[in-house]
């Protein structure tokens, strides 16, 4: 009993990849309970297309086998990446509405040559609305994070702090709120790529550079949770 009580406590350990994977489909299942149809379409529709190749085309005994082994490896890959997208859109619902939910995005989601901040360039300190800035292929585009009748405003004088040291650059913007014409917080990032691709990397990083020397917004703001650890509520 002494024994036990004086040997230090085990660190708790971390959940294996199939138990993590279990997790991430019962929080997706959760909140998108279309996700099941889907991935079991993905898994499935593989394996089913793999089964009459087999029996149309024929081959013998190996090749049947073969394209069987095919289409489950395929059903396989296709299911997870249908439920990485699935997750990805189900953890971000989770943040829908919070201060801070587009820096989010902008931490962990934008893609190779952009460059953004988690932290606003602008914010509201009694409505929480904030400004964040992005830079890429697409030039600087500025994202309001609330109601566009509030953001609006934001938005045109930061792009006036924009070209006033880059006249030369173009400044686009994206809204993520409640208005119905505004982006969704998991499309975020793929909008950011229609913009028309003006700079090359050499000026995305001196453009970047050049706007760091604006400073960012002294004002406090709630910093967003990594989507991928936010745990599912649970059912009242």
């Amino acid at each position: 009993m002494a024994r036990a009580q004086a040997s230090p406590a085990s660190p708790a350990k971390e959940p294996g990849r199939i138990k993590q994977m279990l997790q991430v489909f019962q929080m997706t299942r959760r909140y998108d309970k279309s996700s099941v149809w889907w991935m079991a379409l993905g898994f499935f529709g593989p394996i089913i297309v793999a089964v009459l190749l087999s029996i149309f085309v024929g081959g013998g005994v190996l090749a049947i086998i073969l394209y069987i082994i095919t289409g489950i490896l395929a059903g396989m890959l296709l299911f997870l990446i249908i439920l990485g997208r699935k997750a990805e859109k189900a953890a971000y619902s989770q943040l829908k509405g919070q201060p801070g939910a587009v820096g989010v995005v902008l931490r962990s989601s934008l893609k190779r040559g952009w460059r953004g901040s988690e932290m606003p360039v602008a914010v509201n300190g009694r409505t929480q609305d904030a400004v964040y800035r992005a830079v890429g292929r697409g030039g600087v585009v500025l994202i309001g994070e609330g109601p566009k009748s509030r953001t609006k405003r934001m938005l045109e004088d930061e792009r006036r702090k924009v070209q006033r040291v880059l006249p030369n650059v173009p400044v686009g913007f994206v809204t993520v709120g409640p208005d119905p014409d505004s982006v969704e917080l998991h499309k975020l990032a793929g909008s950011l790529r229609r913009f028309k691709k003006t700079l090359t990397k050499t000026e995305i990083l001196a453009v970047s550079n050049r706007l760091d020397s604006l400073g960012q917004s002294s004002m406090p703001i709630p910093k967003g949770v990594d989507p991928f650890k936010v745990r599912a509520q649970r059912p009242r």
